[in-house]
């Protein structure tokens, strides 16, 4: 009797032991369920893969890691195909995601046609209003609202500076007429140039295969180019660097990252910024639960003047002491 006792007493250790264990298991496997609902899916959706949209996308996704949130991305680069991004952007709404990130005008354009109900985050956006994207930048009213890639004092200030210390009046555009945010800069872009006593040359390319033969076209007939922040074209920046280099034209670029790669100066910022601050106000929806509706369109918040030395040199261009005093210097 008593060994049966005992045995029944060791059975019922080894079965409370046994519970506890599923038990344990149990609240482990609710545990990593409760993780997996807290994950958020956010769709990435991207128009063509260059420095500038990267590092937008690095800065979005350490603003989101800084403040807490546990994400999943999935990131589809249309390669500069407007019915390869709309499919993106309509299978993202398909799945359901959480948030989509749209980084560029075209990107953030087919987001929405896509879906009036998933928040959309954009940056490298140049005119959200002029894109259809928002009514009103300080009030969008919809699902969408995100950062932009232009300072209103980008193209003004660049344009001034190439009437003040350049001799040539006749400056090179070469850009995707297919772009929203191309033809709106470029329109800025006449109006400034008209007012500072330059003349616009401007090309159109619709593929980045296009950008060599259209930097070429321009010999003879410009004596300085200025590429905006149209994705085609920077793409193909090195074929615009080489063709400015061989032929001494001094290149003038849209955003700090195009310097670095070998353009002589611009008047920008580093997309970066504008992607950690989209990643911001991602953050703000997925965490705390605010309308993209109720949220402004931020511009850059940073403008500098930096200026390419090496490029400088290819280019055949003189660096006046006075730049040094206005200017950061790439060696």
């Amino acid at each position: 009797m008593k060994k049966w006792m005992k045995g029944m007493a060791t059975a019922g250790i080894a079965s409370a032991v046994l519970l506890a264990g599923c038990g344990g298991e149990k609240e482990q496997k609710a545990s990593e369920s409760d993780e997996k609902k807290e994950q958020v899916q956010i769709g990435v959706t991207q128009f063509v893969e260059h420095p500038s949209l990267d590092n937008a996308y690095k800065g979005f996704k350490k603003a989101l890691e800084d403040a807490g949130v546990e994400a999943e991305y999935d990131v589809q680069i249309a390669q500069g195909d407007q019915n390869n991004n709309q499919t993106i952007a309509n299978n993202f709404a398909g799945d359901k995601v959480d948030l989509i990130f749209a980084n560029s005008t075209p990107s953030a354009t087919s987001a929405l046609n896509a879906t009036k109900e998933i928040p959309i985050i954009f940056t490298s956006v140049t005119d959200a209003k002029a894109a259809g994207l928002v009514k009103d930048p300080a009030k969008p009213g919809g699902n969408i609202t995100g950062t932009t890639d232009l300072h209103p004092e980008a193209i003004p200030k660049t344009i001034e500076f190439m009437a003040k210390e350049f001799e040539g009046k006749r400056v090179g555009v070469i850009y995707n007429a297919g772009e929203q945010n191309s033809v709106a800069q470029v329109e800025e872009v006449k109006k400034v140039m008209d007012k500072n006593g330059l003349k616009i040359v401007p090309v159109t390319v619709s593929a980045t295969s296009e950008v060599k033969q259209a930097a070429e076209s321009l010999g003879g007939k410009a004596d300085m180019i200025y590429i905006i922040t149209d994705n085609t074209v920077v793409s193909a920046l090195e074929s615009v660097i080489q063709v400015a280099n061989e032929q001494d034209i001094p290149l003038f670029v849209g955003e700090l990252d195009s310097v670095k790669r070998g353009g002589f100066a611009a008047f920008g910022f580093e997309y970066y910024d504008i992607g950690y601050e989209a990643g911001e106000m991602a953050a703000k929806v997925l965490k705390d639960g605010d309308k993209p509706a109720d949220m402004a369109v931020q511009p850059p918040q940073n403008l500098k003047l930096l200026i390419n030395e090496k490029a400088a040199k290819e280019m055949n261009i003189k660096v006046k002491d006075e730049w040094k005093e206005q200017a950061e210097f790439l060696k």
